[in-house]
């Protein structure tokens, strides 16, 4: 399943002008587009949960540290982060990644290091949330299911026979092929294959 129309954006939030104009040219060009914020209050305020793409963050700001905001995202958004500093040190470095920054560069960054590094988190955000919305689709099909038919497409994922089904309920087999053509319908699927797909993705899906 694709995702809607959206190209991805990256997030600059440096209270350093200078820094996030020339990380924003950079990003121009390879065709990413950027959004630069100097103050990170009003950017974690402004921020969509729907939003795609990755967020590079300056760990050291005023008012509010790099570190917190990190904090702030991981709570509020799946956006993949990218710590900045001008003072890497490796207790700054551990607290980054603990908090769960995919990566921690330190400045004057190296421009083909920072594209490969940004391009690389939008490349996993944007499969993350494909894997997410093929989930979210099979859950709602399978909302659609009776509890006899979930029952049923359990014993078909296990690989019984329409007979072994029909033995365990004391249903006949006929019986048994009308709830089988019912699954496949509902969950629209074409073929066994992509059943099992399907019933995996869901058993795979993080639990809320």
């Amino acid at each position: 399943m694709s995702l809607p129309a959206q190209s991805p954006l990256v997030y600059l939030v440096d209270d350093d002008d200078a820094v996030r104009d020339g990380l924003a040219l950079l990003l121009r060009s390879v065709g990413l587009r950027s959004e630069g914020h100097g103050d990170p209050r009003a950017f974690l305020s402004s921020l969509s949960p729907q939003a795609i793409g990755c967020v590079v963050l300056d760990i050291r700001m005023p008012g509010i540290g790099g570190l917190d905001v990190l904090a702030r995202l991981a709570e509020s958004s799946d956006l993949p982060v990218v710590m900045l500093t001008g003072h890497g040190n490796v207790d700054l470095c551990r607290r980054a990644f603990k908090g769960g920054a995919v990566e921690f560069l330190q400045k004057p960054v190296d421009d083909d290091v920072f594209l490969d590094v940004v391009q690389a988190a939008v490349r996993s955000h944007i499969a993350s949330r494909e894997r997410l919305a093929v989930t979210q689709a099979a859950a709602e099909r399978l909302a659609r299911l009776s509890g006899r038919e979930r029952e049923v497409l359990v014993r078909i994922v296990q690989g019984m026979s329409n007979k072994e089904i029909a033995r365990e309920f004391d249903l006949s087999p006929r019986t048994v092929e009308t709830y089988r053509a019912n699954v496949f319908a509902k969950l629209e699927a074409d073929s066994l294959a992509q059943l099992i797909r399907q019933y995996a993705s869901l058993l795979d899906a993080p639990s809320p």
